[in-house]
């Protein structure tokens, strides 16, 4: 019988496929997938795809519909079982497979799930992932075929690749995990028990329930349980991950949390030890003070766009050693493969701290402080955000303001700065200012809500600004 599928065209996203389950999201549509993605890897004479999938209670079906449809398109299917996102990435990578699927809804509500591919050795995205789209619905997939599976248990070889970086000095640290009950749990489990120091693990058991809290290390409330317990425990340091591990988040060792470009700055600075003058990445949404630190570093800081797949581009075509995101997303070429990967980062990050003379906090609370409004989502229609955001743009220039547009509008004025871009995944716009005073700091905050108002938009509520970030 021919094959076709029209996706539900909301699920169809800039880095990945991803929908509420049941609604927007069907084992049809992962059956879809593999038989439209084996195709694409077929008709470029690929054989090999291997495939992982998160905690999420939905995950289990999703991905044998995917590897279904793989294999009804000849695909050799390498299955590596439940697991976080770098260890597929991971697998890809060592057992240089022509394509990967992770079946993943990261740090969505349980009720959402979705799909994150690879092509070769590069993630596959943007225009592509419309491709499939196009392609599902004309039904122009190879004839069908009959491939094969096989399960393989990579999480050993993983975790002796995590461990094999570990760079920590004699100081044995105390650290407090939260993996959030999240997909990294069994892996976490086996790590911790190799590193050196003492190791206290929360909500370690993988419930897509999501029984603890959120997990989006991103938001503060859902660090408080780890702040409380690094605080009680006198530990060193605090990790989160996100439900599917390819983000981090940190907190030191007084319960401050370090937002992902306050990490970066201590990572750049190691990375730069042994790679002096190279280029560094940050997306448009980091302080100015990240960028400032990696030229004092003695690196060249180098904004970009907000994405994962974005980003590993960027990093893969500049020979950047290291890149990251506001959101947490922590990318090392530097002995590593280029992938976000929290668990590498956190091993990176806790042998930094463990050869320190003094504390996580006293490095922190050296950085520059500057006032900011934390990443501020509200709601805009998917087909006007992009709309908006050029008509600001268009009303910047002709006022001759000092913009950045590498992704939305960057605007940088003597009190600090002020962003305001399309979230590729939802149907928000995101705002963030940054200043050097309080004054500046409200300053900013009208300077974007009057661009708002000119088109149409209310203000945002900015409360929750934070000191010090």
């Amino acid at each position: 019988m021919a094959f076709s599928h029209r996706f539900d065209p909301t699920s169809l996203r800039e880095y990945d496929i991803r929908g509420i389950v049941g609604q927007t999201l069907t084992s049809e549509d992962a059956f879809a997938i593999g038989r439209t993605f084996g195709s694409i890897i077929a008709r470029a004479d690929g054989k090999t795809v291997a495939v992982g999938y998160d905690g999420r209670l939905s995950s289990p079906d999703l991905e044998e519909a995917l590897v279904r449809g793989l294999m009804a398109s000849g695909m050799e299917v390498l299955r590596i079982g439940r697991g976080p996102t770098p260890m597929l990435y991971y697998t890809a990578t060592t057992q240089e497979t022509d394509g990967a699927v992770m079946v993943t809804g990261s740090h969505n509500p349980p009720n959402y799930n979705g799909f994150k591919m690879m092509i070769g050795r590069k993630p596959f995205f943007g225009p592509q992932i419309k491709e499939l789209g196009r392609l599902s619905e004309a039904g122009d997939v190879v004839p069908e075929a009959e491939g094969s599976e096989r399960g393989i248990d990579i999480t050993s070889d993983y975790v002796a690749r995590l461990l094999a970086d570990w760079d920590g000095g004699d100081r044995l640290l105390k650290v407090v995990w939260d993996n959030g009950n999240g997909a990294a749990g069994d892996v976490l489990e086996k790590l911790v028990a190799s590193l050196p120091g003492e190791h206290i693990v929360l909500n370690g058991t993988i419930d897509g329930t999501f029984p603890a809290h959120h997990p989006d290390p991103t938001v503060p409330k859902n660090l408080e349980q780890l702040i409380a317990r690094v605080r009680a425990e006198k530990a060193d340091v605090g990790v989160a991950f996100d439900g599917d591990a390819d983000r981090i988040g940190l907190v030191d060792d007084t319960g401050e949390i370090l937002f992902g470009d306050q990490l970066m700055v201590v990572l750049a600075r190691d990375v730069l030890k042994e790679h002096p003058g190279a280029t560094i990445i940050a997306d448009v949404k980091a302080s100015q003070v990240l960028f400032d630190e990696i030229a004092r570093a003695g690196g060249k800081p180098l904004m970009w766009k907000t994405g994962h797949s974005l980003i590993k581009a960027k990093m893969a075509e500049t020979g950047s050693p290291l890149a990251g995101e506001m959101s947490g997303h922590i990318f090392f070429a530097d002995r590593w493969y280029g992938f976000d990967d929290a668990l590498y980062a956190a091993v990176r990050a806790l042998g930094i701290v463990a050869r320190m003379d003094g504390d996580l906090s006293a490095v922190r609370s050296a950085l520059p402080q500057v006032l900011n409004t934390p990443e501020v989502r509200f709601d805009c229609d998917d087909n006007r955000k992009f709309a908006v955001i050029e008509e600001v743009a268009a009303r910047l220039r002709k006022d001759g303001a000092n913009v950045s547009e590498t992704d939305g509008v960057r605007v940088l004025t003597e009190d600090g700065w002020w962003l305001l871009r399309a979230s590729n995944t939802q149907a928000v716009l995101v705002a963030r200012c940054e200043a050097k005073t309080a004054e500046g700091l409200e300053r900013l905050k009208a300077a974007l809500v009057g661009q708002l108002e000119q088109s149409g938009l209310a203000a945002p509520d900015f409360s929750g600004s934070h000191a010090g970030h």
